[in-house]
């Protein structure tokens, strides 16, 4: 029996009939819920143990509103442990550390149907203005987070700090890097993904997973409630708002659209792996501090938005992996082939990929992010003649490339930046609008971060990646070691820190700053800093 065979018996003998989100009339449970919080509440909650086991969370700032995050989850690995019923939960805004100087607060029930997690959009704050926050449920109190919002549009700021992190993997390392984020003078994290990783349990896991491959609802649930129990993730959750994408492992590796990274051509596959994408989806929003308009409907979300801060930084943050057509020529490392050059083929998807050019197109602000997923520079890893090309990146999608590139030249947004993950390991290159021509023009810049543990403590160097540097002059920098990347931004100048553990197999890994590049405004390209 084949792979997929085995994942689809596995699949229908997992998943239950209520843990099963397909369509919009999966929310009608939640609906009516909604509808009649108090006559499912419970008047007191009592509960065993600490119900606020996974944290606090603040993300999306606006400049009158961020949105506020916690899950009750007094048994985070078996489900939460949570009644099957509504639960009120207080919270309160503050502009104080010591929560004595209260400017907003309010209950919100705590559903089954999100697994007892809330978000709450908290409207009315100052712009640009440091606020803490907590939650109380019954007798217990949540930590105390701290969040921001952003400026007002246009506004003018001397300085913006955002650490840019990715690829999480819980077996594979210690989150020690976010331990050092915490301590960080920042105002946002960015995430690109790979949040949590889906697989089972793997042999020789420096710390374990919590079961087989995830495939339920439960499962999915479950995960996340692993990973963000992590003490050091919390405290980067804690210490700054977040603004999260993602990448293929919060559903499966490598898929596109509704395609498995099996094979599941037949129609009634690919209706089955839906079904997983919607366990996925749904398990994400419950646990991510989303705005609302995020909620997925089925096997669908709205992920791609943009967020601004003042005059200096515009967020695209994008989704690669809903609206791609499949990876050509397979999803591995390969010789170009004809699919490489379908012009119908699309990384983004043509509705995002338009609402990025008029946002680009529209664009004030001094510099224009794309916060996405996956590398959009070349990376040839052939050295000498020949190429061999990553097909799971941009360089699979040429068309969408060329398209994107070609808009750059010619309409000329402010400063394009490009913010990826997923390869594990720290990258700076230019981005142009041919690179197998070194003359031809540089469009924008490309920050890739490594893994926070993923591939375990890697190496400064790699002989591999050193024999064909040469033949991508637009790469500035490879790094091979974990950490996450800094980003300082100015009217003048962007700065990006590569910060790096020196091991995470162990929780004992320091952090350093491995190197710095720079653009300098209106002067596309990366420069050693």
């Amino acid at each position: 029996m084949g792979s997929y065979e085995n994942f689809q018996l596995l699949l229908h003998s997992r998943i239950k009939r209520r843990n099963l989100i397909i369509g919009a009339g999966a929310f009608t449970g939640l609906m009516i819920a909604s509808q009649f919080p108090h006559q499912r509440a419970i008047a007191r909650g009592r509960f065993s143990k600490y119900p606020f086991t996974l944290g606090v969370a603040s993300g999306e700032p606006y400049p009158s509103s961020v949105v506020l995050w916690t899950r009750l989850a007094p048994e985070p690995l078996n489900g939460g442990g949570m009644p099957p019923l509504n639960v009120p939960i207080r919270w309160e805004v503050s502009t104080d550390a010591k929560m004595r100087r209260i400017v907003a607060k309010g209950t919100e029930f705590a559903t089954p149907e999100m697994a007892h997690s809330v978000r709450i959009v908290v409207d009315g704050l100052q712009a640009d203005t440091w606020y803490w926050y907590r939650f109380n449920v019954g007798n217990y109190a949540s930590p105390t987070g701290r969040t921001r919002t952003a400026p007002l549009p246009e506004s003018y700021l001397n300085r913006f700090n955002f650490a840019l992190a990715s690829c999480q993997n819980y077996q594979q390392g210690y989150y020690t890097a976010y331990k050092y984020m915490a301590q960080e003078d920042l105002n946002l994290v960015v995430h690109v993904g790979d949040y949590i990783y889906e697989g089972g349990i793997g042999a020789n896991a420096v710390r374990q997973h919590n079961s087989p491959e995830i495939l339920t609802l439960e499962d999915y649930r479950n995960r996340y409630a692993l990973y963000k129990a992590d003490p050091d993730l919390q405290a980067a959750h804690a210490a700054f708002p977040w603004i999260v994408t993602w990448d293929d492992h919060e559903v499966e590796n490598n898929y596109a659209n509704d395609i498995s990274e099996v094979d599941n051509e037949p129609d009634q596959n690919r209706a089955i792996f839906l079904q997983r994408r919607a366990l996925a989806y749904q398990a994400y929003y419950e646990h991510m501090p989303l705005r609302p308009f995020s909620r997925p409907r089925g096997s669908d979300m709205q992920l791609y938005r943009r967020l601004s801060f003042g005059n200096l930084a515009t967020f695209n943050v994008l989704d690669t992996r809903q609206y791609r057509t499949d990876q050509p020529c397979g999803d591995g490392t390969k010789e170009r082939c004809p699919e490489n050059f379908d012009p119908q083929a699309t990384i983004t998807g043509k509705r995002q990929e338009d609402w990025l050019f008029d946002g680009l197109n529209r664009s004030e602000t001094k510099w224009n992010i794309l916060a996405q997923q996956v590398p959009i520079a070349q990376r040839d890893m052939t050295p000498g003649e020949g190429g061999t090309y990553s097909m799971d990146k941009w360089d699979g999608y040429l068309a969408s490339r060329d398209r994107l590139t070609d808009f750059l030249e010619k309409r000329r947004p402010s400063n394009p930046i490009s913010l990826a993950g997923d390869v594990h390991s720290h990258w700076a290159m230019d981005l142009k609008t041919d690179f197998d021509n070194p003359r031809s023009p540089i469009v924008g810049s490309e920050f890739v971060c490594s893994s926070i543990s993923s591939g375990g403590d890697g190496s400064d160097t790699n002989p591999t990646v050193q024999a064909y540097l040469p033949d991508n002059p637009h790469i500035k920098f490879f790094n091979g070691q974990r950490g996450y990347a800094r980003c300082e931004l100015t009217s003048r100048m962007w700065k990006t820190d590569y910060l790096v553990m020196s091991e995470v197999t162990t929780q004992f890994g320091t952090i350093s700053k491995r190197a710095s590049f720079v653009v300098e405004n209106g002067r596309l390209g990366v420069q050693q800093g």
